[in-house]
């Protein structure tokens, strides 16, 4: 699953796209927060089941924000978002919620799934799947199954969740801690090992989007303190 390094990575390069002139380094730290909200979720698995991808990972939770925002906005001069941030605070609002769904959500929706519109529906979708042409299949798709099969049993919060990082199981690849002697079983060599996974980049193409992100930033970040000292001398001359 992309992990919440990857999701903030993804995310600073939509604000520094989208910011435009309000791209600083407070900006950053909000959409960061924003973008990590989801993935909090995790911490309420221990006492709901299936909470991780459920809780933090539903549609629900960016459209009651949007929602939020778009009514407050339309007050106008009583705005209380424009009257205490103004029209900066505005902006980095909605890319805030923003950056929540796209690189905060969507990446899981694609990548092992979301239980995307809970706790209104109950049930974990996945969009994952190939779209390409072929000269002798012609267009293929399987992102939608068009299969007459039987379909596969829902997923529920009830009967299936994800791994997490509070998960302990058998270390991958050992069968016993001992690693020697015995039949091989493992029975007799003492409780296994076990092992958290932490993952930061577990695919090679998520590798590589956490240096790009930190260097799109990073420069932007530089060319915006520029501008702003450039501004400032411009105005004590």
């Amino acid at each position: 699953m992309p992990s919440t390094l990857v999701h903030i990575s993804l995310a600073a390069l939509l604000a520094a796209g989208l910011l435009g002139p309000e791209f600083d380094g407070r900006s950053v730290l909000v959409i960061a927060a924003a973008t990590a909200l989801p993935d909090l979720d995790v911490a309420i698995e221990p006492v709901l089941s299936g909470a991780h991808r459920s809780v933090g990972h539903t549609f629900v939770l960016p459209a009651l924000l949007f929602a939020a925002l778009a009514i407050d906005v339309r007050r106008g001069p009583d705005s209380l978002l424009r009257r205490r941030y103004g029209d900066r605070g505005v902006t980095l609002a909605f890319t805030a919620v923003t950056c929540l769904l796209c690189a905060g959500i969507v990446p899981d929706l694609v990548v092992g799934g979301i239980n995307a519109f809970y706790p209104v529906h109950d049930a974990f979708y996945t969009v994952d799947g190939r779209l390409f042409y072929s000269t002798d299949r012609g267009w293929v798709q399987t992102f939608v199954d068009l299969s007459p099969d039987e379909p596969e049993p829902r997923r529920t919060t009830s009967n299936f969740d994800f791994r997490t990082v509070l998960d302990a199981e058998p270390t991958l690849g050992a069968e016993d801690s001992g690693g020697g002697g015995g039949d091989g079983d493992g029975a007799d060599d003492g409780p296994q090992r076990v092992e958290r996974l932490f993952p930061v980049a577990m695919t090679g193409f998520r590798a590589w989007l956490l240096p790009l992100a930190a260097f799109v930033t990073g420069t932007r970040l530089w060319r915006a303190r520029r501008d702003r000292a450039d501004v400032a001398g411009g105005e004590r001359a």
